[in-house]
Formats: structure tokens, sequence, C-alpha cells
């Protein structure tokens, strides 16, 4: 059984409704397990015991004036023990960021993530989703997920597409996952 966690942060509901959906994207891969961790609720052994037992860690972010958002970015720095003990090594990793903007410069939160992933020594699992599923990936990303929220509240923003790329995104980092675990090169 591959074990996942998203951890994120959301300020208005945006990121966290879509980290739901990256969520029922894994859950819906036979042999995938899971979880979401506000990084609020990160303290403490428990909650960095489930990131340290995770097969991979999903990040996401708000884009906030072109990264991070503090908050995350404080999560961020926070694992430093992490990284100073090697404990997420060879980890699968992936990031997914919303945005008021079209563009907005997720791009750059999307980088933060990635190099953070890489200090850690984790393995970056790319967007994979595109143009040969219409409707899907509309923003063309392909370092990881990117959203648009516009200036509507979570119920009404990101559309349906954003929703339905990041099911998609979800199903790609399980499949990766459970051949990560099983240590083969079969397709699932």
């Amino acid at each position: 059984m591959a074990r996942a966690e998203i951890v994120y942060f959301s300020a208005m509901g945006h990121t966290e409704a879509i980290s739901r959906s990256v969520r029922d994207g894994l859950a819906s891969v036979d042999g995938v397990e899971a979880g979401l961790l506000r990084v609020d609720e990160v303290e403490g052994d428990e909650a960095w015991g489930r990131l340290d037992r995770a097969d991979v860690i999903v990040l996401g972010s708000p884009t906030y004036m072109g990264g991070v958002a503090a908050d995350f970015k404080r999560f961020m720095d926070q694992s430093g023990s992490r990284w100073y003990g090697r404990v997420w090594m060879d980890k699968l990793a992936a990031g997914f960021t919303v945005g008021g903007g079209l563009s907005g410069d997720k791009q750059s939160a999307l980088q933060s993530m990635h190099v953070f992933a890489c200090q850690h020594g984790m393995i970056w699992v790319s967007m994979g989703v595109g143009v040969r599923e219409p409707g899907l990936d509309r923003l063309s990303s392909s370092m990881g997920l990117m959203c648009q929220a516009g200036n509507a509240p979570a119920e009404q923003t990101p559309p349906a597409e954003d929703h339905a790329t990041a099911v998609a995104f979800g199903e790609r980092v399980g499949r990766v996952a459970v051949r990560w675990v099983r240590g083969d090169d079969a397709e699932s």
C-alpha cells in the first residue's frame, strides 16, 4: 500500500478545495491511501510522523506575491530537522498552487516547492496531464498543478475544469506512487 499525504495551506478555501480533489484522485488508485494535513496541523510527533511515513508528499499552497504563502513557507522552514536527518530522502513529491489571476506567477510557487523537495532529496512527480485529455490542464502547466481561483468564493471557483485536472493529477501521482512502492516498471 502506498501512503500519500497532502500538506497544504489555504486562507480562503480555494486551495483546500483543490487539495480535496487531488486526494480524490489519489484515493481512486488501487493501492493508495491518502490523507490531508493543513500546515497548521503539522505540530508534534504525530503529524510529522505521518509525513515521515508517507511514500509521497504532495505540497499545496496559494500563490501570494509570486511565491508560496508565508504560512506554507513556515512549514517548509520547520522541516529543517527532516532535511538534516535526510528523513524524506527518496520519497516522492509533487505540488500544486492556486492563484487569483490567470498567470499570477504560479510557476514561481511551484518552483519553490520543487526546490524544497529537491533539497530534501525527494523525487519530483511532474504534471503529466494535458493536451491528450481535452478539458484538462487549461493553464498548461508541466511542473505541477496550477489552478485559478479568481475573486469568487471557494464554492464557485476554481472552475470544474481545474477540479477535474486536480483529480487527474492525483491519479497520476497515485499511479507513480504505487509503481515506486512496488519497485517495478509495470503499468497499473
